[in-house]
């Protein structure tokens, strides 16, 4: 006997469809977004956790932190500070939502 798999159709926000408010949940998705170019960016460079550390200012355990993807020890200024020491430019992108907000 075959079982019917229930699909839900994803709000393009995986912090909304597991659950979080819908604030929180753009939150958390920038703050992944830069986490994971900074990721990116590290393992571009080939750099140990230590020459990394030196280079963002931080601790050699903070970087571990980070290439962990422990999203929760790090705010989105000091994401967006590590990337513009190791020579990024950030920009934000505003894009509308897909739900429209009625005008009284």
């Amino acid at each position: 006997m075959a079982r019917q798999l229930k699909v839900t159709a994803s709000t393009g926000n995986v912090f909304r469809d597991v659950g979080f408010r819908r604030a929180e949940a753009e939150h958390l998705l920038v703050r992944a977004d830069l986490m994971i170019q900074l990721q990116k960016f590290i393992a571009a460079r080939r750099l140990k956790q230590r020459e990394a550390a030196e280079i963002l200012r931080v601790s050699q355990p903070r970087v571990s932190d980070l290439l962990r993807g422990r999203i929760d020890l790090f705010s989105t200024d000091a994401l967006i500070d590590m990337l513009a020491r190791l020579g990024a430019r950030v920009r934000l992108t505003i894009k509308p939502g897909r739900r429209r907000l009625k005008v009284a």
